[in-house]
């Protein structure tokens, strides 16, 4: 790591690695539908906030579905407030497809083993040890510091970031930008080449409920207003859908940026400029951008029938759909013409797309906060494919960037550990994004 100050002591160093396997042990599975139970999370984290001297409030739209907002006061009052949030909420976990128990915590060999390692319990912890840090040796930041843990994120927001920004915001008081999850982490690109991707802009989130409504009967006779082939053959177009694309402003510096690094001389304003090309000489790199030239639909669960020789009246499928920033119009129409006349479709889920300027004094300062800690770094802006909890925040007017830094080794797959099986962080990444997290907070 380079020679660089830093605010964080020995303790702060042990703490962040103890508080992300801790908050590991506290199995806060989200399975949707309301099964999830945020509170000792929540307790923890605001027991520890208490600790550094901030006074956090829990705050809860149903019973146990707990959030925690607490303020640290800046030295400058007529600065902008930062808001830096995390959720506590984790995707389930099965034990018996792990190498170790997904809510044990364990640390092994220099690594965090456990579901939330990555998403994103480990910020979480990160934002602890940073203010702690603080409380002990005096740091005030220049600006006011929103910290924001939220439940929920893993499914609607409802009972999280939506009930605060909804019935909370004067909480969020002059907070004009937010940072969080998905960014600053280090992707390895090929040999010598490290790249650190900070998130500008998010997808849209487009869930969708298809159903198809035709006529019940017997399952010998013919039917040729059958629901089940009628939404199978809308399914099957919209999974064989070839979307078009479209180049959002952070795609576009994201393409810019990585075709320079590369030493590819294209001009991604130019007519007639061929993304797909392109991507094709960027190697692993194209990884980044791939899913964020176009608008998507994954068809993801089907519903119908109940016995083998009835042919159902109805049936149902869902989609997983992502728009990007000014792709909605072409959603919608894409969408009716896919499914055609005998299916309907509605919106399951529905959330903006986002996108913040690369150009700001603010991505500038993120981009320094990486690079002075990794100086053979290369940061580059990208839009995340998913969403996040910057969506349901950006109705308070605040700008989201993903940030949450992580320096990770040669062939750690990053974007394998979201949801996936062996989710882990090793110690000395937790070590870099707490220095890195603390440089950018006292510089913001």
């Amino acid at each position: 790591m380079a020679d660089v100050t830093t605010s964080m002591d020995g303790r702060a160093l042990d703490e962040v690695v103890t508080f992300t396997s801790e908050l590991i042990r506290i199995d806060t599975t989200n399975r949707g539908g309301g099964d999830c139970r945020e509170r000792p999370a929540a307790e923890y984290a605001a027991e520890r906030l208490a600790g550094a001297g901030l006074e956090p409030t829990l705050l809860e739209r149903t019973p146990g579905r707990t959030n925690v907002v607490a303020r640290v006061e800046g030295t400058d009052p007529s600065a902008d407030a930062l808001l830096v949030h995390g959720h506590l909420d984790v995707v389930p976990a099965e034990p018996a497809d792990w190498a170790v128990h997904p809510f044990s915590g364990e640390i092994r060999d220099g690594v965090v083993w456990g579901r939330g390692a990555v998403d994103m319990k480990n910020m979480d912890a990160m934002v602890l040890a940073v203010v702690r840090a603080w409380a002990r040796a005096g740091i005030r930041p220049r600006r006011d510091i929103v910290i924001a843990y939220t439940a929920d994120e893993e499914a609607s927001a409802i009972d999280g970031s939506g009930f605060l920004a909804d019935h909370h915001p004067e909480l969020f008081e002059g907070c004009t930008e937010g940072i969080s999850e998905s960014g600053a982490f280090s992707f390895h690109a090929g040999p010598g080449m490290t790249l650190y991707p900070i998130a500008a802009g998010e997808r849209g989130t487009a869930w969708l409920k298809l159903t198809a409504h035709g006529k019940a009967g017997h399952g010998s006779k013919v039917n040729h207003a059958n629901a089940v082939t009628r939404l199978a053959g809308a399914i099957a177009r919209i999974g064989h859908h070839r979307w078009p694309v479209r180049l959002t402003p952070t795609v576009r510096a994201a393409l810019a940026e990585l075709a320079a690094l590369h030493g590819i001389d294209t001009d991604v304003d130019a007519d007639g400029f061929d993304p797909d090309e392109l991507m094709a000489k960027l190697g692993p790199a194209a990884a980044l951008v791939e899913p964020t030239v176009r608008n998507s639909a994954n068809p993801t669960m089907l519903d119908a029938g109940y016995k083998i020789n009835v042919i159902p009246g109805h049936a149902t499928a869902y989609v997983d759909g992502r728009m990007l920033p000014g792709g909605e119009p072409e959603f919608h129409e894409t969408m009716d013409r896919l499914t055609g006349p005998h299916v309907e479709w509605e919106f399951h889920h529905r959330e903006v797309a986002l996108q913040a300027p690369v150009d700001s004094p603010t991505y500038a300062k993120l981009r320094a906060a990486v690079e002075r800690f990794d100086p053979e770094g290369h940061v580059v802006p990208y839009c995340m494919p998913g969403g996040t909890d910057a969506k349901q925040f950006s109705r308070l007017g605040i700008t989201g960037y993903g940030f949450s830094p992580l320096k990770l080794p040669v062939g750690f797959d990053y974007a394998a550990m979201f949801h996936g099986v062996d989710e882990r962080v090793p110690v000395e990444a937790l070590h870099f994004g707490v220095e890195v997290l603390d440089h950018y907070l006292r510089s913001a």
